[in-house]
């Protein structure tokens, strides 16, 4: 065995829907042998797996890299190297960028910056409209070779007529639409949920309509149109209702919710802006139906919706701090300790939410299988860690789990057999 090799030894791996423990040896970037009592000689880097969870990356389709043109807030650097913190070797990177990826000759900005900065695989996201102004589509045809697929994210398609358009020509390229749902007309100036905790507190309120009205619409014409849907970040009980109806008649209609939607709600809130996000948490019965939702398979991924700002921009409380948080680095022990170790889903459904789902969906590729490039995750779920935001390797510190106890610190990420990160169990 040569110095570039890597044995990977008694994790319990966690694929395909089984769970098994077993050695890996990787070799060459690669994935070379799943077995039993793999043996090392003397130039061979052994990694003691046991104790721990050991998967396939995670791939994290809904996460803000920030550049170019929001690098104050994250570059794609700290970006990456978050995800690699999280055990996630695949993110598709949202186009909330200045300039907007619309043409080839935008996103060709964007992914010069990844190929310089990436130490994970990044896969933009396209937009939906020019400048994401939701008047005029975007070069749908030219950018389909060059993105994951397409997005206005932050902005809703507000009209039937547009969103009919791009579906038309985003079907007719085999493409996929990753739809933000908002109908601004619904919004009135409203920064967290219209629930309990506003009206206790005098907030005003973002009803649930403004989420599942455009999705009632969507499903509808994504059937007529044959486009590949998929809805972000869902947040309310309609919400799943209605997609669970849809995929009963049509099959590419998916979704995802994030980690803070499943074990948080508005009774939760504090008045601080690392509880601030679009959708904003919601009530406890649509958490509910959330949970419900990933375990019938209404819910397909768990997406973070990393959302990274600066510190001041945090720091206005609920009503004036900007929407959005980090995840990327905890999401999996937020996932595994609150739905895992409390029985709610399988280790098994968690990986497929987490890294299998996402990849078929979204044609990203990768499995633990012989022969496929070694993006690796070991996750140490025997000792327990308080989530520190001042270790966080991303730019963005705010998040409504800051010094709560999980389970599941990620211990060793590799990247085409590249150590991309690692801790010590």
């Amino acid at each position: 065995m040569s110095r570039n090799m890597l044995i990977i030894k008694g994790g319990t791996i966690v694929a395909e829907g089984r769970s098994f423990v077993a050695d890996i040896l990787v070799a060459d970037g690669k994935i070379a042998e799943i077995g039993n009592s793999i043996v090392a000689d003397e130039a061979t880097e052994v990694f003691d797996a046991s104790g721990c969870i050991v998967t396939y990356g995670l791939a994290d389709v809904h996460v803000h890299l920030r550049e170019p043109g929001y690098s104050a807030k994250e570059t794609i650097t700290t970006g990456t190297k978050a995800a690699a913190r999280g055990g996630v070797t695949t993110v598709c990177s949202m186009p909330n960028l200045l300039p907007a990826p619309d043409a080839p000759e935008t996103i060709a900005i964007e992914q010069q910056m990844i190929d310089e900065q990436a130490v994970i695989e990044v896969r933009p996201f396209a937009t939906i409209s020019k400048g994401r102004e939701r008047r005029e589509l975007a070069d749908i045809e030219a950018l389909r070779d060059l993105s994951v697929g397409y997005s206005d994210d932050g902005n809703g398609i507000q009209t039937e007529g547009l969103m009919r358009e791009a579906m038309k020509r985003i079907a007719a390229v085999d493409g996929i639409i990753a739809a933000h749902c908002e109908d601004d007309s619904l919004l009135h100036a409203g920064y967290i949920h219209d629930g309990e905790y506003a009206r206790q507190h005098g907030h005003k309120g973002i009803c649930s309509e403004s989420e599942w009205g455009p999705i009632k619409r969507d499903v509808v014409l994504a059937e007529e149109e044959k486009c590949r849907y998929h809805v972000c970040h869902i947040s309310t009980k309609e919400s799943v209702a209605i997609i669970r109806e849809a995929k009963s008649r049509y099959e590419h209609i998916s979704c995802e919710t994030a980690p803070h939607y499943l074990v948080l709600c508005d009774a939760d809130l504090k008045e601080e802006g690392r509880f601030k996000m679009n959708p904003p948490l919601r009530a406890a019965e649509d958490r509910a139906a959330l949970i419900e939702g990933i375990k019938d398979g209404t819910i397909e991924v768990i997406a973070t919706d990393h959302a990274p700002h600066t510190a001041e921009e945090k720091s206005r409380g609920l009503k004036g701090s900007a929407m959005g948080i980090v995840g990327i680095e905890t999401s999996f022990a937020i996932c595994y300790t609150h739905l895992v170790r409390k029985g709610v889903v399988s280790i098994e459904k968690l990986i497929a939410l987490m890294s299998e789902n996402p990849r078929r969906i979204f044609r990203l590729g990768g499995a633990m299988r012989v022969g496929e490039r070694a993006d690796i995750a070991v996750f140490d779920i025997a000792n327990p860690y308080k989530i520190d935001p001042a270790e966080f390797v991303s730019m963005g510190k705010a998040t409504p789990f800051e010094g709560e106890e999980v389970y599941g610190r990620s211990v060793l990420t590799l990247f085409g057999g590249e150590q991309v990160w690692k801790e010590n169990k």
